[in-house]
């Protein structure tokens, strides 16, 4: 499987791309930035120069020949303002699903983010309601369309070791979870069509990812 995974750089994609090419698959990597290229080759990626901020749908769909899949992974990461909280989490997930749609890949994960669904709290900081807005507004847009789309919407990431047990569904408690088992959630969801429709939060937990994921779909 061709795998193309924007925000290539992002700890969680090196992590995917990681995974993934030890599963025999081939992940692509798109970053901005090109200094970027040796870490991701060093996962076993190939690594793409686009700029999803500044290209357009031709440019970013060029990038996606022969593609099986895409996964949305970039975000405009801490210090960044309100402003490319929306060009980054929302414009550029959009931007990759319409780039998705022209060069005829279906399947389309979004890595989006627990809490979306209901309104910030009194007193939340302004930059990060702006991220919920923005990764709300990438949800509506895909969940729309008609794409093999699965939306993963993690708790709270953290870069402790993993523990491959994970609480995996539409609902789940608030909670955390490392990138690493996040990345090896992905790359099973990849694998398991049952998935296509779902929005799934995802938290550590007790299950074992591949039974957690294998459960997705199921009546």
């Amino acid at each position: 499987m061709r795998v193309v995974i924007a925000g290539g750089h992002g700890k969680v994609a090196r992590l995917l791309q990681t995974d993934l090419a030890g599963r025999g698959d081939t992940p692509v990597g798109l970053i901005r930035n090109p200094d970027h290229a040796p870490a991701l080759r060093a996962t076993g990626a190939q690594a793409r120069v686009c700029d999803l901020e500044h290209a357009d749908v031709a440019q970013v769909a060029a990038h996606l020949a022969d593609a099986d899949a895409v996964v949305f992974a970039a975000g405009a990461g801490p210090g960044s303002g309100a402003a490319r909280k929306d060009t980054v989490d929302r414009a550029a997930a959009v931007l990759l699903a319409d780039a998705a749609e022209q060069a005829g890949v279906r399947r389309y994960l979004l890595v989006s983010s627990m809490g979306v669904d209901d309104a910030p709290p009194a007193g939340t900081d302004e930059v990060f309601a702006a991220y919920l807005r923005a990764k709300k507004a990438a949800e509506d847009d895909l969940t729309a369309r008609d794409l093999d789309w699965t939306v993963l919407r993690p708790g709270r990431l953290t870069d402790d070791p993993p523990t491959g047990r994970v609480t995996l569904a539409p609902r789940v408690d608030a909670g955390a979870v490392t990138r690493t088992d996040v990345a090896r959630v992905l790359a099973a969801l990849l694998h398991r069509p049952g998935s296509v429709g779902a929005v799934l939060e995802l938290v550590g937990g007790n299950t074992p990812i591949a039974d957690a994921v294998a459960a997705v779909g199921r009546p």
